[in-house]
């Protein structure tokens, strides 16, 4: 598959060794026993504090929470439904239920109470760790919890619990590579959400990919702010500061408080979606803050607009500033720095061209394919597109994860072979390749606007009028049937700084592109995505302006 129509693969020092992801906090305990594994915050009189687990101390107590577990009645390749709060339960009960065997069920507590129970029915845990609340709630709606046979309460006394356990001869379950690790659920942005079935494998190559592409090194200080990433720090020997954050509803963070968090913690690294990162820009911008001591921000969940790049690279001097791009099936696929967005792909974004995400991370292949909305389930080299072509991104490597939970159905639609046989993943994202073999990012497939001039993609239109002064974010929604839909535009406007409707149209005249887009509606309320509140929902604007 490599030449002009794919990724330019590059060699990755992955070895192809696999097992029991929980060794990884083994080897910290050992290598790093003094060093901080997490540290935790809490108010004492209004004064921040934070409670500090050691590698060891974290390892120690995640044997015993095992042998808890385990005497509970949880055993080798149960699915256990984990509702735990993020920070150092998460960790310790998580690399517990690794250690046994045990298969994690992890579900975005920010998706919504129906959604959430038809996630708990269709993956059928038979155990159940959580808080007080996940108990309630499961007794509340019994059909949804019906195949759970075993339930365990963390809170408070649970710390007292597992100290009286003796974890002494708790060992390793050995795992291979195939072997289940965790179901993850995706956050339903572009449909229900979905149980992601990952390998033990695929956890080793995602870890290792993190670590060669952002060359991650032991000892850094992680402020991860969506829970589920601070489940690689263990295997990558970072520190990992718990955000005070609600992970349901990301988006109302305080920023004061991230910024606290860094600057009292050494924060060297840290993750979080756009939409954060604007919030903490703007609230650092108006006091005149800078933390020079932070090395590296992730954002990822959305596409990151040019100029949020040139605010952070001011108020984290010297920080590598990255975007990532993935989805929870295949993380990462690819990535790329300010100093490149910056300096070269801005004003391509700009002008039409959609947002660059980068090259392909090491050991990982992509294509593009011709867009068709039904089952591909083979495919061959002469169907790639040059670059330069909008079609679907596929991709393929070590971290792609081959199937959904109990949704044949579903797999079938969203992953595909090559003639070698391998699995594909099918992104449901539109892009291209340039000449120097970056993907480029166009927009959902679902989401492009079918005109009876052709197909427009939202992020290529909504570059060129998020430039416009006065816009905070723009949408592309297309009224009408598909083949013969009307494009319009969304605009959410700064606030006090609204744009003229006549400005908005002399911009759209002066892009081929944009030249059939007459319609502007205003909207200060965008629908976004529970996870990152990052990812507009277009088809909701759409229904929401249809026949005005």
């Amino acid at each position: 598959m490599n030449g002009i129509n794919a990724f330019p693969r590059r060699k990755s020092r992955m070895t192809g060794e696999s097992s029991n992801v929980a060794r990884h906090l083994a080897t910290q305990a050992q290598i790093h026993p003094e060093t901080a594994a997490v540290h935790a915050p809490f108010r004492k009189g209004g004064r921040l504090e934070y409670a500090t687990l050691t590698f060891a101390r974290l390892y120690e107590e995640t044997r015993r929470t095992a042998a808890l577990f385990r005497r509970s009645g949880v055993r080798p390749e149960q699915r256990v439904l984990l509702m735990v709060r993020p920070g150092a339960d998460l960790l310790r009960c998580c690399f517990a239920l690794f250690l046994i065997g045990a298969v994690p069920v992890l579900i975005d507590p920010g998706m919504g109470l129906r959604a959430f129970l038809n996630c708990v029915r269709r993956s059928r845990p038979e155990a159940m760790v959580g808080i007080p609340l996940a108990h309630i709630v499961s007794r509340l709606f019994p059909r949804a919890f019906a195949s759970v046979r075993h339930r365990i309460r963390v809170g408070k006394g649970f710390g007292d619990r597992i100290r009286g356990e003796d974890g002494a001869a708790e060992s390793f379950n050995v795992r291979k590579a195939d072997d289940p690790a965790a179901i993850l659920f995706t956050s339903g942005s572009t449909g229900p959400p979905k149980g992601v079935s990952y390998e033990h494998g695929q956890f080793e190559a995602q870890v290792n990919l993190l670590r060669e592409t952002f060359k991650v090194r032991p000892g850094e200080v992680d402020l991860p702010m969506l829970p589920v990433f601070a489940l690689f720090n263990p295997a990558l020997g970072m520190t990992t500061v718990v955000p005070e954050i609600n992970p349901g509803k990301p988006a109302a963070v305080a920023p004061a408080k991230i910024l606290e968090a860094i600057e009292r913690c050494g924060v060297t690294t840290s993750f979080g979606a756009p939409v954060l990162w604007r919030k903490i820009a703007t609230y650092a911008e108006q006091r005149g803050l800078r933390f020079p001591a932070m090395r590296r921000l992730l954002m990822a969940g959305a596409p990151v607009p040019p100029a949020l790049f040139a605010r952070l690279r001011e108020v984290f001097p010297n920080a590598a500033l990255w975007s990532p791009y993935g989805a929870t099936e295949c993380l990462p696929v690819s990535a790329i720095e300010a100093e490149e967005v910056l300096g070269e792909t801005a004003t391509a974004t700009e002008n039409g061209a959609g947002t660059c995400v980068g090259r392909p991370v090491a050991g990982v292949e992509g294509v593009i394919l011709p867009i068709m909305e039904a089952k591909r389930e083979r495919f061959s080299a002469d169907e790639c597109l040059p670059p330069g072509r909008i079609g679907e991104i596929v991709v393929t490597g070590p971290s792609v994860t081959r199937q959904y939970d109990g949704l044949p159905e579903a797999t079938a639609l969203a992953k595909t072979r090559d003639e070698a046989g391998r699995v594909w993943h099918r992104m449901g994202d539109a892009g291209y390749l340039d000449n120097k073999g970056r993907l480029w990012f166009c927009g959902r497939v679902a989401e492009r606007v079918r005109t009876a001039e052709g197909d427009l993609f939202p992020d290529c239109c909504e570059g060129i009028f998020n430039t416009v002064p006065g816009v905070a974010r723009s949408a592309l929604i297309g009224l009408g049937e598909p083949g013969r839909q009307e494009p319009a535009m969304v605009i959410d406007p700064e606030k006090g700084r609204a744009p003229e409707e006549n400005a908005l149209r002399r911009v759209a005249e002066t892009h081929d592109i944009t030249r059939g887009i007459r319609r502007f509606f205003f909207d200060r309320n965008f629908p976004v995505d529970v996870r990152h509140n990052a990812k507009i929902h277009r088809h909701v604007l759409a229904r929401r302006y249809r026949g005005k």
